[in-house]
């Protein structure tokens, strides 16, 4: 707390000037907002009650911000309530996959790639043509078992599942696997982001080995500093990149700004509910100032480039000129499992590129 409070005394000088610019930030920010891609549609607040089986993720992932959060390295795990077990009868694009009962299951958590053009006379598009073609050899005509957490279903009534399988004696977690491979990328929606720690850290692996779609130039880092070339991916996940300039809580929001301009510059922001469910993470937040960061989400446009953060793990301090490798990403298991899952050797880790080729 004594290391907080000097760093927010040392930032005061430029703090305090960007504070009112901030409180009408936020009070512009709704009528200048658009809708990102994706599902929006309203959450229950009616709790379920499912006597099922619970499966448990470990986690063996550190706390995407590790510097802030030293003292508290121990993450309660990813918990889903078991679902169905059914069988694939069709994969109907890279993140979606039609039942032998006729329903719908988006892959909740795995981001697919799409293509840049949406122009309909596009060819198809490489990286999604790949996660396509690994999907349908994972799990077509096999037998699935979908879990849940937190919100089951869509606004166009398909089911928001992680999704298991068996094979060769071990259990497969179908999102680590695209994730790991490169064939996504991790993200959450409103209402489905208890996993965030376990799938970044599968795609972490796809990161460092520059494995499928990240070894493509459209899912490059973004720099904070090209706000007009951010624009123009608004709309679209991205993963943006720069130092912080400052870090200002408004009564209902806390910004992370990227340069002193608030009418121009990248912004991301920290709703009042995360801030008021993660307390410690929320004081720590102003620790990110002078770090490099990276920010992932939707781009939006409010007063220039904004990312709006529903999760500690969409902000990532990161060390400029050193990057650490990957945690290994912790085995999905069933709770009633008496025996420890080994993962298959293949997952852990993709084949490395060439040479020369960029990491991401």
């Amino acid at each position: 707390m004594q290391i907080l409070m000097f760093l927010r005394k040392a930032s005061s000088h430029y703090g305090s000037q960007l504070l009112t610019s901030n409180k009408r930030h936020e009070k512009r920010e709704v009528r200048s907002s658009k809708a990102f891609p994706g599902d929006h549609g309203a959450r229950s607040d009616n709790s379920i009650k499912f006597a099922a089986p619970i499966i448990s993720i470990g986690l063996m992932f550190a706390f995407p911000i590790p510097e802030l959060f030293a003292q508290d390295r121990t993450q309660p795990p990813c918990t889903l309530q078991a679902g169905p077990t059914r069988a694939v009868t069709r994969v109907l694009d890279s993140e979606t996959l039609l039942l032998d009962n006729g329903r719908e299951v988006r892959l909740v958590g795995a981001l697919a790639p799409r293509s840049p053009n949406h122009r309909a006379d596009t060819r198809p598009w490489p990286p999604e043509r790949a996660a396509i073609a690994a999907l349908d050899d994972l799990v077509l005509g096999q037998s699935v078992e979908l879990a849940f957490s937190g919100r089951r279903s869509d606004r166009y009534g398909r089911l928001l599942a992680h999704v298991f399988l068996k094979r060769g004696g071990e259990r497969v977690w179908v999102q680590g696997k695209l994730l790991s491979s490169g064939h996504a990328r991790a993200y959450g929606l409103p209402g489905s982001l208890a996993c965030m720690p376990e799938l970044l850290a599968h795609e972490s692996i796809a990161r460092a080995a520059n494995a499928g779609l990240w070894s493509n130039a459209a899912y490059a880092m973004r720099p904070a500093k090209r706000t007009h070339a951010l624009m123009r991916l608004r709309n679209t996940y991205q993963i943006v990149e720069g130092r912080v300039v400052s870090v200002v809580a408004t009564k209902g929001r806390t910004y992370i700004n990227f340069d002193r301009n608030w009418r121009s510059d990248f912004t991301a922001g920290v709703s009042a509910k995360l801030l008021r469910a993660k307390p410690d993470w929320a004081k720590a937040l102003a620790a990110l100032e002078g770090k490099a960061v990276q920010v992932r989400g939707w781009i939006e446009y409010r007063n220039g480039p904004f990312i709006d953060v529903l999760d500690p793990g969409q902000i990532t301090a990161i060390e400029k000129g050193r990057r650490r490798p990957p945690a290994k990403p912790g085995a999905p298991r069933m709770s009633s499992d008496r025996r420890d899952i080994t993962p298959d050797p293949k997952q852990k880790r993709p084949a490395q590129k060439t040479p020369g080729a960029v990491d991401l």
